[in-house]
Formats: C-alpha cells, structure tokens, sequence
C-alpha cells in the first residue's frame, strides 16, 4: 500500500514542477470534496465498527455463511439490496468483514448488490423511470450479482 502513496506524492511532485496553479487548483478542488465526503464516510465506519464490535465474528461467520456459502451468498445478497452504500463505505466494511472469515463469494454477492440493487430508492426509481423498468432493472440488477458472486466464488476456488 506504501507504494500507491509513494506513486501518487510522486505524480503530484511532477505535477507541481510542470504547473503549480493547476495543481494547486486540483488540490483545492479534491480537498472540498474529500471533506464532504468524510463526514459520511466517518460516521458509517463508527457505526459498522460499533456494529462488528457489539456482533460476535462466530456469528457473522455462521451467518454469511463459512461452512454454507450458498446460503451465506443468498443473506448477503438480500442484506445487500435492502441497505444502500456508496462503494467508499462498501469496500471497506468488505474488508473488515474479510479479516473475519467471510468468503469473497459472499463479500462479491453484497458489494455488488450493495451498489447495483435498489429497494431503498425504489421510490425514487420509480418516479424518474417508471414501475416496471425500475423492477426490471432491480432483478436483471441481482441476477448479474449472483453472477457476479458466483464466478468470485469460481475464481477463488470457493465453489467446492
């Protein structure tokens, strides 16, 4: 990880030594953003460190499903489409809950319905695009994460 923040001052150096003004501007203009950003992003990591803390790891592990990983994928796809979070807070929560046990398959299943499937903006949806195109889009939405959840689980050897 050291080497992305390594590469990235570096990029900035080059940047600086080539146009100080734009970089500078590109500095304040990602600094306003960023500080938007980190309020919401602050309080979902207290809130989802409260959550993993006052949770114990065995029972998140039985529940996303360490020795059933259908049954853990099928939870988290469910728990994924009802709760909305943007990808900065997904990941992540993602991460933590790797460190505890839950396989990538199930981790894939909820990120990528976490982002993809909407039941909290259904009403939203529904006004801008309509009923039907907004259940359309919501079930073609779960089909491609369980797709999704399923070839991770392929490619990590989860499968079996």
């Amino acid at each position: 990880m050291y080497y992305v923040y390594l590469f990235t001052l570096a990029v900035v150096l080059i940047s600086f030594c080539k146009d100080r003004n734009k970089t500078y501007k590109a500095l304040k203009i990602s600094w306003k953003k960023f500080s938007v950003i980190l309020p919401a992003f602050a309080i979902m990591l207290i809130l989802v460190s409260i959550i993993l803390y006052l949770i114990p790891d065995s029972m998140i592990v039985e529940f996303l499903g360490n020795n059933n990983k259908t049954a853990g994928t099928i939870i988290a796809s469910l728990f994924g489409s009802i709760t909305l979070m943007p990808g900065f807070i997904a990941y992540p929560l993602c991460g933590i809950l790797l460190k505890k046990g839950v396989s990538y398959m199930v981790l894939a299943a909820f990120s990528t319905t976490l982002m993809m499937v909407g039941f909290v903006t259904f009403p939203i949806e529904k006004t801008y695009f309509g009923t039907k195109v907004t259940i359309m889009r919501n079930c073609i939405s779960f089909l491609i994460a369980l797709i999704v959840a399923v070839a991770v689980g392929a490619f990590y050897g989860e499968l079996l």
